[in-house]
């Protein structure tokens, strides 16, 4: 798998662009336009989970053997105890599956880990964090939501961020390294609101896809959120 950039290690704050907001049709071409991301974010929906459809392993086996840069999948499906080591077995460097979703989700993230990739958990708007604080050493990621899940260009939900907080605070009590991404409604506006929260990891479509120069935003971002983030 491509190596994680060093710019991650450095700077403790990573950008992942989203393909749901690439030009699909050309998409070796838009993943060659973020090479200065530190991962590509891959969101896989069933259809089921949430009420969209987008990609399955086939495609992110091509999106991985292509992308200059390590996958982050997002899986917005059912079952994810039986589907998520399958797209670890494929290279993804991470996979985070959705706790609503995960009947097992401590033993899953083992799995995950066993096989060689990092283990997230993502939690959707409603869902409390409370309960992750005892297990934050068995992930390596923790995404809260910061839209529902289920569709790209939806506003940022400000109400999200106190949860983030208390995950951000608890993390630092414990002197956990879990990283904790968000992901929707991220630009350079809402970044600051997110950093200043206590996230590191941060996903962002249209900001970047969007951009006349998307190395430009990615480095835009990634500034903004340095600048802003809670130690």
């Amino acid at each position: 798998m491509p190596p994680i950039d060093d710019t991650a290690r450095q700077t403790g704050i990573r950008i992942n662009p989203s393909i749901l907001a690439a030009d699909f049709v050309n998409m070796q071409t838009e993943l060659a336009r973020i090479a200065t991301a530190d991962f590509v974010h891959v969101d896989v929906m069933d259809n089921h989970f949430v009420p969209n459809l987008t990609f399955g392993p086939q495609m992110v086996e091509r999106i991985q053997a292509t992308s200059p840069v390590p996958l982050d999948v997002h899986l917005m499906i059912t079952n994810p105890d039986r589907w998520a080591p399958g797209y670890a077995e494929l290279g993804a460097a991470s996979v985070t599956f959705h706790l609503e979703a995960a009947k097992e989700p401590v033993a899953l993230a083992r799995r995950l880990r066993d096989i060689g990739a990092r283990a997230g958990v993502a939690v959707k708007p409603a869902t409390p964090v409370e309960g992750l604080f005892d297990l934050l050493d068995d992930f390596d990621q923790i995404l809260v939501m910061t839209v529902e899940p289920g569709f790209g260009g939806q506003s940022f939900m400000p109400e999200t961020l106190p949860k983030l907080s208390r995950l951000a605070d608890e993390a630092r009590r414990r002197g956990s390294s879990v990283w904790l991404q968000v992901d929707g409604g991220i630009a350079e506006s809402t970044i600051v609101q997110a950093a200043e929260a206590g996230a590191d990891t941060f996903v962002a479509g249209s900001a970047v896809f969007g951009a006349g120069d998307p190395a430009n935003a990615i480095a835009g971002l990634r500034a903004t959120a340095r600048e802003h983030h809670a130690h």
